[in-house]
């Protein structure tokens, strides 16, 4: 009976991302209790523990505070990506199930720590990948399970803003707290879904480059601009624009994209995968199929319905493999996987050449 379990949550960073997904997602959830809220600027933890009736006195500005609560049984991490490794290990010790926004980490050496901090302690630890949690990703997912793409060998994938720097002089252009730019900060929803789509498979090689160009623009033209707090004496320490390509262990191949501001003609984000029996592009979650049908070359676009968002999905998948045993869809090797990638790619250019993982 799924009603008679209550998840207690407890949720650190109470920014932009905690207010707008996590703490509407779980308002809708019958088996989850937030119980607790934190943030290094607790004003914002009040606020939020006002707006969905919690007592203030499970308000906290220091997450260990968070985390020697014994009736909380899971951390949602909402901070800044320097720190979603750093609490991860220290909860995970605390014997709590995690979940983190995404980047996993800021490195390498911080993945692998929260891998292996989970596999001691035997806890649930997913980063969000809510992109695969939305209706195309799972529609596509199926139709190549399915077979119906063949052998897919090769891919691009991309998010790409006009003007869209979030937060400017704040965190996320402050390499210290952020670890990068857009590659971390968008790379890391495309890549994901173009690496699960495609089977997961390992990179083995990879080379990029990455160019600030826009950190004097003030020109502001997208939504997605909103997040993080800006800061006029600020540190602008990141790139704005990264290209780059990933081998993998099986032949194929992965082109890259991602930008806070470039010269193009609009905010896009897609995956486009070539496959020897069909070809597929997801874009802003719509779907289109290529390939030969009947003696002729067909464009096929399938009606999916725009169900809830990956957002929430994701969260809900976090709770059904923490209470009900749910399969995790999300394993942190694939986390590490991920920051490899992205840690290579900062790696080659800044060296000019290829970094053999």
């Amino acid at each position: 009976n799924k009603m008679s379990k209550k998840l207690n949550i407890g949720v650190i960073g109470c920014g932009g991302i905690a207010t707008w997904a996590h703490m509407p997602a779980y308002a809708n959830m019958e088996d989850v209790e937030v119980v607790a809220l934190c943030d290094i600027k607790l004003e914002k933890a009040k606020a939020l523990a006002k707006k969905y009736d919690i007592p203030e006195k499970m308000t906290f500005e220091d997450y260990h505070d968070v985390i020697a609560i014994p009736e909380i049984y899971a951390i949602d991490i909402c901070t800044p990506n320097k720190f979603h490794s750093i609490i991860a290990v220290d909860a995970l010790n605390a014997g709590k199930h995690v979940f983190s926004e995404k980047p996993d980490a800021i490195s390498v050496e911080e993945a692998n720590k929260m891998k292996k901090v989970s596999d001691k302690n035997s806890k649930v630890l997913m980063v969000m990948r809510n992109n695969r949690h939305c209706a195309s990703s799972k529609f596509l997912r199926r139709y190549i399970q399915e077979g119906n793409m063949g052998e897919i060998y090769s891919g691009r994938c991309g998010w790409q803003r006009t003007r869209g720097i979030p937060g400017k002089g704040g965190w996320f252009t402050t390499k210290e707290l952020s670890g990068g730019g857009p590659l971390i900060d968008l790379g890391v929803h495309m890549i994901d879904l173009a690496i699960w789509l495609m089977g997961n498979p390992t990179p083995v090689a990879v080379s990029g480059s990455t160019y600030t160009k826009f950190a004097q623009s003030t020109v502001v033209d997208s939504d997605n601009a909103k997040f993080g707090e800006k800061s006029d004496e600020g540190i602008f320490d990141v790139e704005d624009l990264a290209m780059g390509f990933i081998k993998f262990d099986n032949g194929a191949c992965l082109q890259i994209e991602f930008s806070w501001a470039s010269n193009v003609d609009r905010e896009t984000r897609y995956v486009e995968l070539r496959g020897t029996k069909s070809g597929t592009k997801w874009e802003n979650e719509d779907v289109e199929l290529y390939g030969e049908t009947s003696g002729a070359y067909c464009i096929t676009k399938p009606v999916i319905s725009k169900a809830k968002g990956g957002h929430e999905m994701n969260l809900r998948h976090f709770i059904d493999v923490v209470l009900y045993g749910e399969k995790p869809d999300f394993e942190p090797i694939q986390g590490v996987n991920m920051i490899k990638i992205l840690q290579a790619i900062y790696e080659s250019a800044e060296s000019g050449y290829e970094v053999r993982l």
